[in-house]
């Protein structure tokens, strides 16, 4: 009987010594190894050149929008901003090394000044970047957004444009494309592969 015992006991110890053994790898970010970013020269909302070195080091929330939308663009980045704020809130250290960024697909309109209205009206840390037609055209395909300029209006003209909000790692690496809304629902994510 006492043999029995123990013969049970090591087949229990083995068994789960197995299991952990073939226990599943850790969950790998959804954008892990994409080929989404890379390196950029830019003008930020201060006039000053920006490259992506100058973010190293940082977790990047990245958008690609326009300052004349509407709508879309100014709910996202107010999205974004509230989704730092709440990380800032639960976690101060992380959220310190979290810079949200705006990236203009319309140039022609959104100079630095322009930018600099914008993003500060949103959060004290966005950073907003333009540059030349050639040079935005060139990033937005390294980070696969589209924009096309669309129909006149009274006011002048829209953009249509893709609206993917990405996380890079403080590599400049792609992690996640992150929900548009709630607030909460883009903190928890940024919160899950921000580290």
């Amino acid at each position: 009987m006492n043999m029995r015992i123990r013969v049970t006991a090591l087949a229990l110890f083995l068994a789960g010594s197995l299991a952990a053994c073939s226990s599943e790898p850790p969950v790998q970010p959804p954008l892990a190894g994409a080929r989404i970013g890379g390196a950029f020269r830019l003008t930020d909302q201060d006039g000053r050149t920006v490259t992506d070195r100058d973010f190293a080091g940082r977790y990047r929330i990245v958008y690609f929008g326009y300052t004349f939308c509407p709508d879309v663009c100014p709910v996202d980045v107010q999205n974004i901003a509230a989704a730092l704020k709440l990380i800032e809130t639960k976690d101060a250290a992380l959220g310190k090394r979290i810079v949200p960024i705006f990236v203009t697909v319309d140039p022609a309109r959104d100079t630095p000044a322009v930018l600099k209205q914008f993003v500060s009206a949103f959060h004290p840390r966005m950073v907003g970047l333009t540059g030349s037609a050639e040079v935005i055209a060139a990033t937005a395909r390294a980070y696969g957004i589209y924009y096309a300029r669309g129909k006149g209006t009274a006011d002048g003209y829209m953009m249509d444009h893709s609206r993917q909000i990405y996380l890079f790692d403080p590599d400049g690496k792609p992690l996640a494309l992150l929900p548009e809304a709630p607030p909460q629902a883009m903190a928890d994510e940024v919160m899950k592969w921000a580290h």
